[in-house]
């Protein structure tokens, strides 16, 4: 978890995009990437390998594609993304905040990426969450979801189709497992020359779930904001992350309309846990328990009824009906 100095080119450069109907987009990309890119000097092999390529007979949709494409191979950065945008009006600014939250790593507008939250047997709390919107807009979704399950024993956060979304969430998410203002991590913008401390808050919307089991699904899709909340809730002992490595996108992003037809999303900021003086930029997040995106929840699901029968905890069932239940998820 969600955001032109015009390049000098050479005389060859010049001749290649004067052969291409698509130079202006590919001119104005490569200008973007100079001047925001977290790493002032990828521009240059961008410059120089994407020349190589014959964009000529794509456009719209095709264009976007294939330059989203090129882009991530060149850079190994998963974090660049480019989208055709139909009737675009440059006009209406509007317009580039929407585009910018529905292309955001595919977040959910639907009840703002909580899926399904619910309580299962042994009192076990379980959020499925599928997209991190902007905070202003779902903060009392999330309010809502962690009052429901403030009451469980344990909890089990899915996150296994989570592909990310916006940092002011991810920020939000993680304090209602915080119980004083901590500072996660800081960002270092280059095209901004600044460094900004990322906290939690110390006090949130809703009920905040502390000193329980958490468990957190994971899978290879699992992305950016949703590997934040993996990593940090790892990092500082506060959850088992169960399943399966994830994607390995760090840094965030800012848009940019390109000609007034393509959103064009670039990593303009690097990462710094300030428990880890790292990040899981390229790595992603591994699991504590290692299984596959199928097995993951039931993996979790025997796990959190075994700490709470050999803890002893009360809840909704009796030894006998524990020992049951954790039987047949066991034998399914």
């Amino acid at each position: 978890m969600k955001k032109i100095l015009i390049l000098a080119f050479s005389l060859y450069s010049l001749s290649s995009f004067c052969q291409n109907t698509n130079s202006p987009v590919i001119k104005e990309i490569l200008g973007k990437v100079k001047d925001h890119y977290l790493d002032k000097d990828l521009y240059k092999k961008l410059d120089s390998e994407l020349q190589l390529k014959n964009f000529e007979s794509l456009n719209g949709k095709n264009l976007a594609e294939e330059l989203t494409k090129q882009l991530r191979i060149i850079s190994q950065d998963q974090h660049f993304f480019v989208k055709y945008v139909e009737n675009f009006n440059p006009e209406d600014r509007k317009i580039t905040k929407e585009i910018t939250a529905s292309n955001n790593f595919h977040n959910s507008l639907e009840n703002f990426g909580f899926e399904n939250v619910k309580r299962l047997e042994g009192n076990i709390g379980y959020i499925n969450f599928k997209g991190f919107a902007e905070p202003n807009s779902s903060a009392k979704t999330l309010a809502s979801a962690m009052d429901f399950v403030a009451h469980t024993n344990s909890l089990i956060i899915d996150l296994r189709e989570n592909r990310g979304g916006d940092n002011g969430m991810l920020l939000l998410f993680c304090s209602y497992f915080f119980k004083e203002k901590t500072n996660l991590y800081s960002t270092y913008f280059r095209d901004k020359e600044k460094t900004v401390q990322n906290n939690t808050l110390s006090k949130v919307p809703g009920q905040k779930y502390l000193n329980k089991n958490v468990y957190i699904l994971t899978s290879k899709q699992s992305f950016s904001a949703a590997e934040g909340l993996a990593y940090f809730l790892k990092a500082y002992k506060l959850a088992q992350v169960i399943g399966e490595n994830t994607g390995g996108a760090a840094n965030p992003v800012d848009p940019f309309i390109i000609g007034n037809k393509y959103l064009l999303l670039i990593p303009t900021g690097k990462v710094t846990a300030a428990i880890t003086g790292g990040n899981w930029e390229h790595t992603g997040v591994s699991p504590d328990i290692s299984t596959t995106s199928e097995k993951a929840f039931k993996t979790a699901h025997v796990l959190a009824l075994k700490e709470i029968l050999k803890n002893k905890t009360e809840t909704d069932l009796n030894k006998s009906d524990l020992e049951k239940v954790i039987r047949q998820l066991e034998n399914e």
